[in-house]
Protein backbone atom coordinates (compact mmCIF):
# COMPACT_ATOMS: atom_id res chain seq x y z
CA UNK A 1 0.00 0.00 0.00
CA UNK A 2 1.38 3.29 -0.99
CA UNK A 3 1.54 6.58 0.88
CA UNK A 4 -1.09 8.00 -1.21
CA UNK A 5 -3.78 4.95 -0.97
CA UNK A 6 -6.60 5.55 1.16
CA UNK A 7 -9.79 3.98 3.08
CA UNK A 8 -13.48 5.58 3.35
CA UNK A 9 -14.46 6.23 6.63
CA UNK A 10 -17.58 3.79 6.47
CA UNK A 11 -15.39 0.71 5.30
CA UNK A 12 -12.87 1.78 7.70
CA UNK A 13 -15.58 1.46 10.39
CA UNK A 14 -16.91 -1.60 9.33
CA UNK A 15 -13.54 -3.11 9.47
CA UNK A 16 -12.82 -1.63 12.76
CA UNK A 17 -16.10 -3.22 14.53
CA UNK A 18 -15.68 -6.72 13.11
CA UNK A 19 -12.40 -6.24 14.95
CA UNK A 20 -14.29 -5.29 18.42
CA UNK A 21 -17.14 -7.74 18.09
CA UNK A 22 -14.13 -10.35 17.08
CA UNK A 23 -12.47 -8.83 20.85
CA UNK A 24 -16.25 -9.10 22.45
CA UNK A 25 -17.28 -5.99 22.41
CA UNK A 26 -21.41 -5.17 22.56
CA UNK A 27 -22.28 -4.30 19.26
CA UNK A 28 -23.18 -0.92 20.33
CA UNK A 29 -20.11 0.17 21.88
CA UNK A 30 -17.90 -1.19 19.16
CA UNK A 31 -19.76 1.17 16.75
CA UNK A 32 -19.61 3.72 19.25
CA UNK A 33 -15.67 3.08 19.18
CA UNK A 34 -14.96 2.95 15.43
CA UNK A 35 -17.48 5.93 14.76
CA UNK A 36 -15.56 8.02 17.04
CA UNK A 37 -11.78 7.06 15.58
CA UNK A 38 -13.48 7.64 11.90
CA UNK A 39 -15.02 10.78 13.18
CA UNK A 40 -11.62 12.14 14.66
CA UNK A 41 -9.91 10.69 11.19
CA UNK A 42 -12.19 13.04 9.31
CA UNK A 43 -11.56 16.40 11.03
CA UNK A 44 -8.19 15.56 10.04
CA UNK A 45 -7.01 15.01 13.60
CA UNK A 46 -4.61 12.01 12.71
CA UNK A 47 -3.11 11.44 15.94
CA UNK A 48 -6.27 10.58 18.03
CA UNK A 49 -8.00 9.09 15.00
CA UNK A 50 -8.15 5.12 13.41
CA UNK A 51 -4.00 5.51 14.11
CA UNK A 52 -4.74 4.21 17.92
CA UNK A 53 -7.46 1.20 17.22
CA UNK A 54 -4.42 -0.84 16.79
CA UNK A 55 -3.27 0.62 20.56
CA UNK A 56 -7.07 -0.19 21.93
CA UNK A 57 -6.92 -3.60 20.14
CA UNK A 58 -3.30 -4.48 21.81
CA UNK A 59 -4.61 -3.42 25.49
CA UNK A 60 -7.90 -5.73 25.45
CA UNK A 61 -5.59 -8.26 24.59
CA UNK A 62 -3.17 -7.61 27.26
CA UNK A 63 -6.32 -7.53 29.67
CA UNK A 64 -5.92 -3.74 30.83
CA UNK A 65 -8.95 -2.72 29.03
CA UNK A 66 -12.31 -5.00 28.98
CA UNK A 67 -14.56 -5.16 26.40
CA UNK A 68 -17.16 -5.30 28.58
CA UNK A 69 -16.58 -3.25 31.83
CA UNK A 70 -18.85 -3.06 34.96
CA UNK A 71 -19.54 0.54 34.46
CA UNK A 72 -21.26 1.91 37.94
CA UNK A 73 -23.04 5.82 37.49
CA UNK A 74 -23.47 7.23 40.84
CA UNK A 75 -25.38 10.23 40.93
CA UNK A 76 -24.39 12.53 43.57
CA UNK A 77 -26.41 15.32 43.62
CA UNK A 78 -29.17 17.34 41.40
CA UNK A 79 -26.28 18.03 39.00
CA UNK A 80 -23.29 16.05 39.51
CA UNK A 81 -22.23 12.49 39.07
CA UNK A 82 -19.48 10.27 39.03
CA UNK A 83 -19.27 7.20 36.57
CA UNK A 84 -16.73 4.47 37.71
CA UNK A 85 -15.41 2.95 34.15
CA UNK A 86 -14.58 -0.24 35.55
CA UNK A 87 -11.52 -0.78 33.49
CA UNK A 88 -13.59 0.17 30.10
CA UNK A 89 -12.80 2.02 26.98
CA UNK A 90 -12.22 4.98 27.11
CA UNK A 91 -14.29 6.48 24.40
CA UNK A 92 -17.11 4.47 25.33
CA UNK A 93 -17.05 5.39 29.03
CA UNK A 94 -16.27 8.84 28.05
CA UNK A 95 -19.66 8.97 25.70
CA UNK A 96 -21.56 7.75 28.79
CA UNK A 97 -20.49 9.89 30.58
CA UNK A 98 -20.81 13.04 28.40
CA UNK A 99 -24.56 12.01 27.56
CA UNK A 100 -25.29 11.89 31.65
CA UNK A 101 -23.96 15.23 31.75
CA UNK A 102 -25.90 16.37 28.38
CA UNK A 103 -29.43 14.84 30.01
CA UNK A 104 -28.80 16.21 33.94
CA UNK A 105 -27.79 20.20 32.57
CA UNK A 106 -31.49 19.67 30.51
CA UNK A 107 -32.78 19.07 34.11
CA UNK A 108 -30.65 21.84 36.14
CA UNK A 109 -29.64 23.73 33.79
CA UNK A 110 -25.52 22.86 34.66
CA UNK A 111 -24.08 19.65 34.97
CA UNK A 112 -20.77 18.44 36.05
CA UNK A 113 -19.93 14.37 36.05
CA UNK A 114 -16.42 12.76 36.96
CA UNK A 115 -15.36 9.37 35.33
CA UNK A 116 -12.65 7.07 37.34
CA UNK A 117 -11.33 4.10 36.57
CA UNK A 118 -11.23 4.50 32.65
CA UNK A 119 -8.60 4.54 29.50
CA UNK A 120 -7.65 6.52 26.94
CA UNK A 121 -10.74 8.46 25.71
CA UNK A 122 -9.34 9.91 22.37
CA UNK A 123 -10.15 13.45 21.02
CA UNK A 124 -11.88 15.59 23.99
CA UNK A 125 -13.58 17.78 20.98
CA UNK A 126 -16.03 14.17 20.36
CA UNK A 127 -17.80 15.32 23.48
CA UNK A 128 -17.95 18.59 23.46
CA UNK A 129 -19.28 18.77 20.05
CA UNK A 130 -21.89 16.30 21.09
CA UNK A 131 -23.07 18.24 24.07
CA UNK A 132 -22.94 21.61 21.40
CA UNK A 133 -24.63 19.90 18.37
CA UNK A 134 -27.82 19.51 20.95
CA UNK A 135 -27.95 23.27 21.67
CA UNK A 136 -25.97 23.22 25.16
CA UNK A 137 -22.34 24.39 25.50
CA UNK A 138 -19.90 21.42 26.11
CA UNK A 139 -16.82 21.55 28.15
CA UNK A 140 -14.36 18.26 28.76
CA UNK A 141 -11.07 17.65 30.26
CA UNK A 142 -8.75 14.62 30.21
CA UNK A 143 -5.11 13.97 31.62
CA UNK A 144 -2.79 10.97 31.15
CA UNK A 145 0.66 9.75 32.23
CA UNK A 146 3.61 11.75 32.20
CA UNK A 147 4.79 13.26 28.75
CA UNK A 148 5.08 17.14 29.44
CA UNK A 149 7.89 18.65 31.21
CA UNK A 150 7.03 21.46 33.82
CA UNK A 151 7.37 24.93 32.69
CA UNK A 152 11.44 25.83 34.08
CA UNK A 153 11.79 21.97 33.94
CA UNK A 154 13.08 19.44 31.80
CA UNK A 155 11.65 15.51 33.20
CA UNK A 156 8.21 14.61 32.01
CA UNK A 157 5.28 15.23 34.99
CA UNK A 158 2.13 16.52 33.57
CA UNK A 159 0.19 14.89 30.50
CA UNK A 160 -0.57 16.72 27.71
CA UNK A 161 -4.47 17.28 29.33
CA UNK A 162 -6.21 18.55 26.77
CA UNK A 163 -9.63 21.11 27.31
CA UNK A 164 -12.65 21.54 24.84
CA UNK A 165 -15.53 23.52 24.97
CA UNK A 166 -17.66 24.00 22.67
CA UNK A 167 -20.59 26.14 21.71
CA UNK A 168 -23.95 26.21 19.40
CA UNK A 169 -23.83 27.61 15.59
CA UNK A 170 -27.15 28.45 14.19
CA UNK A 171 -27.06 26.74 10.39
CA UNK A 172 -23.82 25.03 11.46
CA UNK A 173 -20.99 23.01 13.20
CA UNK A 174 -20.26 23.92 16.40
CA UNK A 175 -17.69 26.79 17.48
CA UNK A 176 -15.42 23.94 18.88
CA UNK A 177 -12.02 25.12 20.61
CA UNK A 178 -10.13 21.78 21.05
CA UNK A 179 -6.61 22.22 22.35
CA UNK A 180 -3.47 20.00 24.07
CA UNK A 181 -1.77 22.00 27.00
CA UNK A 182 1.05 20.97 25.56
CA UNK A 183 2.90 22.15 22.21
CA UNK A 184 1.77 18.99 20.34
CA UNK A 185 0.10 15.62 21.17
CA UNK A 186 2.23 12.95 22.32
CA UNK A 187 0.60 10.63 19.58
CA UNK A 188 1.64 13.16 17.26
CA UNK A 189 5.03 11.97 18.57
CA UNK A 190 4.24 8.29 17.96
CA UNK A 191 3.16 8.75 14.54
CA UNK A 192 5.83 10.11 13.35
CA UNK A 193 7.94 7.47 14.96
CA UNK A 194 5.79 4.98 13.08
CA UNK A 195 6.13 6.85 9.41
CA UNK A 196 9.75 8.10 10.13
CA UNK A 197 9.53 11.71 10.15
CA UNK A 198 10.90 14.28 11.98
CA UNK A 199 9.20 16.78 14.65
CA UNK A 200 9.08 20.55 14.68
CA UNK A 201 11.18 21.97 16.37
CA UNK A 202 10.60 23.83 19.72
CA UNK A 203 8.32 21.26 20.69
CA UNK A 204 10.12 18.20 22.42
CA UNK A 205 12.91 17.19 24.51
CA UNK A 206 15.23 14.57 24.86
CA UNK A 207 16.32 12.25 28.13
CA UNK A 208 19.15 15.48 28.63
CA UNK A 209 16.26 18.04 28.74
CA UNK A 210 17.51 19.41 25.17
CA UNK A 211 15.70 20.58 21.98
CA UNK A 212 15.40 17.43 19.36
CA UNK A 213 13.32 16.79 16.46
CA UNK A 214 14.21 13.59 16.61
CA UNK A 215 10.96 11.27 17.51
CA UNK A 216 12.71 8.37 18.63
CA UNK A 217 14.52 10.60 21.01
CA UNK A 218 11.84 12.84 22.57
CA UNK A 219 11.08 12.15 26.32
CA UNK A 220 8.71 14.92 27.21
CA UNK A 221 7.09 17.68 25.34
CA UNK A 222 6.79 21.35 26.06
CA UNK A 223 4.08 23.03 27.32
CA UNK A 224 1.90 25.24 25.71
CA UNK A 225 3.70 28.75 25.47
CA UNK A 226 7.57 27.21 24.71
CA UNK A 227 10.71 27.83 26.25
CA UNK A 228 9.79 31.63 26.80
CA UNK A 229 5.46 31.30 27.81
CA UNK A 230 5.17 27.89 29.16
CA UNK A 231 4.04 28.60 32.31
CA UNK A 232 0.58 29.36 30.96
CA UNK A 233 0.41 26.03 29.55
CA UNK A 234 2.22 24.48 32.45
CA UNK A 235 -0.95 25.91 34.46
CA UNK A 236 -3.55 24.80 33.04
CA UNK A 237 -2.27 21.17 32.64
CA UNK A 238 -2.20 21.27 36.57
CA UNK A 239 -5.68 22.27 36.82
CA UNK A 240 -6.73 19.68 34.40
CA UNK A 241 -4.66 17.54 35.90
CA UNK A 242 -6.67 18.02 39.33
CA UNK A 243 -9.63 17.95 38.61
CA UNK A 244 -9.38 14.56 36.30
CA UNK A 245 -6.91 13.01 38.67
CA UNK A 246 -7.41 13.44 42.27
CA UNK A 247 -10.93 14.85 42.17
CA UNK A 248 -11.89 11.70 40.67
CA UNK A 249 -9.94 9.27 42.69
CA UNK A 250 -7.53 8.66 40.17
CA UNK A 251 -3.71 8.54 40.22
CA UNK A 252 -1.77 11.62 38.88
CA UNK A 253 0.88 12.36 36.56
CA UNK A 254 4.14 10.17 37.16
CA UNK A 255 1.79 7.33 39.27
CA UNK A 256 -0.19 6.77 36.29
CA UNK A 257 0.89 3.75 33.54
CA UNK A 258 2.62 4.70 30.51
CA UNK A 259 0.09 4.70 27.64
CA UNK A 260 2.54 2.73 25.43
CA UNK A 261 4.25 0.67 28.00
CA UNK A 262 3.42 -2.11 30.72
CA UNK A 263 0.34 -3.24 28.63
CA UNK A 264 -1.06 -4.99 30.66
CA UNK A 265 -1.25 -2.64 33.41
CA UNK A 266 -5.26 -0.68 33.94
CA UNK A 267 -4.69 3.14 33.00
CA UNK A 268 -6.93 4.49 35.66
CA UNK A 269 -7.67 7.51 33.78
CA UNK A 270 -10.46 10.03 34.53
CA UNK A 271 -12.29 12.70 32.57
CA UNK A 272 -14.43 15.73 33.42
CA UNK A 273 -17.35 17.00 31.54
CA UNK A 274 -19.57 20.19 31.87
CA UNK A 275 -22.36 20.83 30.06
CA UNK A 276 -24.43 24.54 30.89
CA UNK A 277 -28.35 25.08 28.67
CA UNK A 278 -27.60 28.75 27.45
CA UNK A 279 -31.81 28.37 27.90
CA UNK A 280 -31.20 29.23 31.94
CA UNK A 281 -29.23 32.73 30.90
CA UNK A 282 -30.05 36.24 29.60
CA UNK A 283 -28.61 35.90 25.99
CA UNK A 284 -29.36 32.20 26.08
CA UNK A 285 -31.94 32.27 22.99
CA UNK A 286 -29.99 33.96 20.68
CA UNK A 287 -26.60 32.19 21.56
CA UNK A 288 -26.36 29.54 18.47
CA UNK A 289 -27.14 33.05 15.84
CA UNK A 290 -24.39 35.20 17.49
CA UNK A 291 -22.00 32.58 17.07
CA UNK A 292 -22.78 32.62 13.67
CA UNK A 293 -23.00 36.10 13.03
CA UNK A 294 -19.65 36.00 15.10
CA UNK A 295 -18.22 34.36 12.03
CA UNK A 296 -19.96 36.32 9.45
CA UNK A 297 -18.03 39.09 11.54
CA UNK A 298 -14.53 37.62 11.62
CA UNK A 299 -14.39 35.84 8.16
CA UNK A 300 -15.05 39.66 6.75
CA UNK A 301 -12.26 41.08 8.98
CA UNK A 302 -8.35 41.87 8.33
CA UNK A 303 -6.55 38.27 7.37
CA UNK A 304 -9.99 36.34 7.05
CA UNK A 305 -9.63 35.24 11.03
CA UNK A 306 -11.42 32.01 11.08
CA UNK A 307 -13.55 30.04 13.93
CA UNK A 308 -12.07 27.13 16.18
CA UNK A 309 -13.71 23.89 14.48
CA UNK A 310 -13.93 25.54 11.09
CA UNK A 311 -10.50 23.58 9.92
CA UNK A 312 -11.74 20.21 10.99
CA UNK A 313 -15.06 21.22 9.09
CA UNK A 314 -12.94 21.62 5.78
CA UNK A 315 -11.34 18.26 6.42
CA UNK A 316 -14.36 16.43 6.99
CA UNK A 317 -15.86 17.65 3.69
CA UNK A 318 -12.37 16.78 1.57
CA UNK A 319 -11.95 13.68 3.58
CA UNK A 320 -16.17 12.59 3.28
CA UNK A 321 -14.88 12.84 -0.79
CA UNK A 322 -11.12 11.27 -1.12
CA UNK A 323 -11.48 8.50 1.88
CA UNK A 324 -8.78 8.79 5.49
CA UNK A 325 -5.39 8.38 4.30
CA UNK A 326 -3.72 5.28 5.64
CA UNK A 327 0.34 5.77 5.73
CA UNK A 328 1.71 2.16 5.08
CA UNK A 329 3.23 1.70 9.05
CA UNK A 330 -0.57 1.76 9.68
CA UNK A 331 -2.11 -0.55 7.01
CA UNK A 332 0.87 -3.30 8.21
CA UNK A 333 -0.74 -2.40 11.78
CA UNK A 334 -4.45 -3.53 10.49
CA UNK A 335 -3.16 -6.60 8.23
CA UNK A 336 -1.63 -8.03 11.12
CA UNK A 337 -4.73 -7.48 13.23
CA UNK A 338 -7.13 -8.59 10.41
CA UNK A 339 -5.17 -11.47 10.15
CA UNK A 340 -5.56 -12.53 14.28
CA UNK A 341 -8.91 -11.47 14.44
CA UNK A 342 -9.91 -13.03 11.37
CA UNK A 343 -11.74 -10.12 9.74
CA UNK A 344 -11.25 -8.66 6.19
CA UNK A 345 -9.33 -5.87 5.02
CA UNK A 346 -11.63 -2.68 4.06
CA UNK A 347 -11.02 -1.67 0.27
CA UNK A 348 -8.76 0.76 -0.75
CA UNK A 349 -8.96 3.71 -3.07
CA UNK A 350 -5.98 5.85 -4.79
CA UNK A 351 -5.90 9.41 -3.42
Amino acid sequence: MDAGSRVTADDWERWAEACLLAQDFSADDARCLAHSLAQTSLWGIDSHGIARLPHYLNRVAHGSILARPDVRIERTGPGTAQVHGGRGQGIVVAHRANALAIEMARETGVAAVGVSDSSHCGAIGLYSRAAARQGLIGIAFTHSDSIAAPYGGRAAFFGTNPISLAFPRADGAPLCLDMATTAIPWNRVMNARRDGVALPAGVALDENGADCTDAQAARALRPLGGEEYGYKGYGLAMMVELLCGPLNGNPFGPHISSMYEALDQPRELGAFFIVIDPARFAGGAALAAVVAGMAVELSQAPGAPRMPGDPEADHERERQQLGLPVPPALWDEMQAWSSRLGVALPATRQA
